[in-house]
């Protein structure tokens, strides 16, 4: 697998990113840029990228195609859009959103509104519209799944990616998010394999984390973390990956802020990979 992520830190230039990223020790990152940048400016980082030999495994939209303000719904949409092309022209194979809400508390919020009837249909039709304006040829528009938000779980990513129909719609996987419930929680790698098992023909890009349980008396809180901040065992998990997903297959760490914080996932992550004889 190609282990990476997103490079953090201070810089005014692509030369002063080149070296963060030449620090990072990433082999795939989540794209610098955006469709509302130059060309210019985009083909420096890719050029340094490929200097490196690192892959841009993911282009982000996250914006909200369903915000309750027209004009800023209208603008997500187009921005979901102009990603894809983009990714498309570029030839990054992920280019990654979550389905979006109709909740004015935020473009992720956790809504009522957001398992109705009337909510997945309008997430098959703007998925539909969004690949069918831009008809991308070689990249995939995915789904982050998340906790409180369709896709939540491998049967209805499963379900979602028949009813969308369309070829180039793919799966992104971040197996933390879809840990929403003690069940799951107190029996990862059994979901995590199951997760794999049933969406590995459609994985384009998979984000690495850690997640702990609060529990109460008679509830419980979930919350993600960094890699070996908690309880999830990466050597078995790396080994159920690697059994599903190709060797060059790009996996993400991300949701740190500093670079220390980031290298000390990095070698977590490397460090189970070795003890899981998984090459990295």
């Amino acid at each position: 697998m190609l282990l990476g992520g997103t490079v953090v830190g201070s810089w005014s230039s692509p030369k002063e990113w080149e070296a963060l990223l030449a620090r990072s020790r990433f082999r795939a990152i989540t794209a610098p840029f955006n469709c509302r940048m130059s060309a210019g400016e985009i083909e420096a980082y890719r050029d340094i990228c490929a200097r490196h030999g690192v892959v841009i495994a993911e282009i982000g939209v996250w914006r909200n195609v369903f915000d309750p303000n027209p004009e800023k719904a209208a603008a997500a949409l187009d921005y979901a859009k102009g990603q894809l092309a983009l990714a498309d022209e570029l030839g990054i194979a992920c280019c990654v959103n979550i389905a979006g809400t109709a909740s004015d508390a935020g473009w992720d919020a956790a809504d009522r509104s957001n398992f109705t009837d009337e909510t997945y249909r309008r997430i098959v039709d703007s998925l539909q519209d969004i690949l069918d304006s831009v008809k991308p040829s070689r990249a995939f528009y995915c789904l982050e799944p998340m906790p409180w938000m369709v896709p939540d779980g491998p049967d209805e990513y499963l379900q979602l990616i028949r009813d969308v129909n369309r070829p180039r719609f793919g799966a992104h996987m971040d197996f933390v998010n879809l840990i929403n419930c003690p069940r799951r929680y107190l029996a990862p790698e059994a979901f995590i394999e199951d997760c794999f098992r049933k969406l590995s023909p459609h994985i384009k890009s998979t984000h690495i984390k850690d997640t702990r349980m609060h529990p109460t008396r008679l509830t419980a809180m979930l919350e993600e973390c960094a890699p070996g901040e908690e309880a999830l065992d990466f050597v078995r998990i790396l080994r159920i990956m690697d059994r599903w997903l190709p060797s060059d297959a790009p996996v993400l760490l991300e949701h740190m802020t500093t670079f220390e914080e980031y290298a000390a996932a990095y070698d977590h992550i490397a460090a189970a990979a070795i003890r899981a004889g998984v090459p990295v």
